[in-house]
């Protein structure tokens, strides 16, 4: 696949462009983009400028983190901490992101979204306040393993790290994660399932697929 060298400024610019002339397949009133990476990649990154670029073309949006809701470490955690299976698997409730973040935003939906549901740290329920997105708003969901869970998603980026620079950028203690990550490329194959790739091997020149 051939790729462009750009800036990442000049890319949060014509995602931002491109997501203004998004209409969702399903009716709703507000486009939803996924930004799919592994932590290395710092897809939230991504977010945070699209974001900005929105901002400033007058759209607002809410940029939220999978990783912002993981399961409970009673269930994440069951299999031992470096069990890449639960990683995989278990770690990232999905249900919620469905019921808290998507759903909302269907066809139909109130708009009312939860920002965030679980504190890693505390392992306690986050609290925070549902945040209404307005018609038009744009949800840029950010974290791992997006795209195997068919979410209904208007436009997907994959920010793409090949497995030397992923095993570099990952810290040692994260890389009992480096497995499942490799399992997503084989099942999932994200960089040929995204709408839009992103090469981020150096993260100070980025390239893409345009």
């Amino acid at each position: 696949m051939r790729l462009e060298a750009i800036t990442w400024e000049r890319l949060a610019d014509r995602l931002a462009d491109r997501i203004l002339a998004l209409e969702p397949a399903d009716g709703s009133s507000w486009p939803r983009v996924g930004l799919d990476g592994a932590p290395a990649s710092r897809p939230g990154d991504l977010a945070a400028r699209i974001a900005e670029a929105l901002r400033v073309r007058g759209r607002p949006s809410l940029a939220v983190g999978a990783e912002d809701f993981l399961r409970p470490a009673s269930l994440r955690l069951e299999h031992g901490r470096r069990d890449e299976e639960s990683y995989y698997s278990d770690w990232f409730d999905t249900g919620a992101l469905w019921r808290e973040v998507l759903g909302p935003l269907d066809a139909g939906g109130d708009g009312r979204v939860l920002p965030d549901l679980w504190d890693p740290v505390t392992d306690r329920a986050t609290r925070s306040p549902y945040v209404q997105l307005p018609p038009g708003g744009v949800l840029l969901l950010h974290g791992p393993l997006l795209l195997r869970h068919w979410f209904p998603l208007d436009l997907t980026v994959h920010v793409l790290l090949s497995p030397g620079a992923l095993r570099r950028r990952t810290p040692d203690t994260d890389h009992w994660t480096l497995p499942a990550f490799a399992r997503y490329e084989t099942e999932t194959d994200p960089a040929a399932t995204a709408d839009v790739l992103v090469r981020a091997d150096d993260p100070r020149h980025p390239a893409w697929n345009g």
